[in-house]
Order: structure tokens, then C-alpha cells, then sequence
């Protein structure tokens, strides 16, 4: 599980900076500053969350398999898929109906952090 993570955190620091680079660049002239704001929150997002990856990876490698790490690892992973991939394709398309699915991948991020809290007061 521990290669799992680091590989899903490789691809998702890639995806992050060239999203960011693409938003800097590309996108800076197409996108209102609102909207460029939407997407840059989105990357932000999923490279903080990258690291938690990375984190839990490690966790997994030194401390072996734990229900808690995984399950964090896999929440951390839904929250950047549904946090970020909602706040690009709002941007995007400026479809604000994309906005009402971001809460619950907020929820799948702050889950993951409680998971791995609780994991860390188990020890």
C-alpha cells in the first residue's frame, strides 16, 4: 500500500504543477481573475495534499499496513479528486452547479487528516 500512495502522490504533484503552469500561463488570459482564483485554489489543494500522501506512504512503510493510514490515504485521494477536480471544471466551464460538489470533497480532505490523527493518538 505504501508504493500505492507514493505513485498516486507522484502523479498527482505532476498533474499539480503542470495544472498550475497551465493555469499561470494558458489560462491567465481566458479566465476572469474569479475564475483564476477557482483554479488555483484547486491546485493548491492538491499539491498540499500530495504531501499528505507522501506522509502516509511513509507511515505505511515504516510503521506497516494500519486500517488508519489507509483509510486516510484513500480519503485524502477522493477529496482531491472531488475538492480539486470540481473547483477546475467550475473554472473552466463557469458552471456553477460544479461549486455544490466541493463541500463534500472538503469532507473527504478533513476526513483523511482526522483519520490520520487518530491513527497518530492510537500509537
Amino acid at each position: 500500500m505504501d508504493r500505492t500512495f507514493l505513485l498516486v502522490a507522484a502523479v498527482l504533484g505532476f498533474l499539480g504543477v503542470a495544472l498550475g503552469a497551465f493555469g499561470a500561463h494558458a489560462l491567465k488570459s481566458r479566465l476572469s481573475a474569479e475564475m483564476l482564483a477557482i483554479f488555483e485554489t484547486g491546485v493548491r489543494y492538491q499539491m498540499y495534499h500530495v504531501f499528505a500522501l507522501l506522509i502516509v506512504s511513509v507511515a505505511i512503510g515504516q510503521l506497516g499496513q494500519a486500517r488508519l493510514l489507509g483509510l486516510a490515504g484513500w480519503f485524502f485521494l477522493a477529496g482531491v479528486l472531488i475538492f480539486s477536480g470540481s473547483l477546475y471544471a467550475l473554472a473552466l466551464t463557469g458552471t456553477r452547479a460544479l461549486g455544490a460538489i466541493t463541500p463534500f470533497g472538503g469532507l473527504a480532505l478533513l476526513a483523511g487528516w482526522a483519520l490520520l490523527a487518530l491513527f497518530a493518538a492510537a500509537r
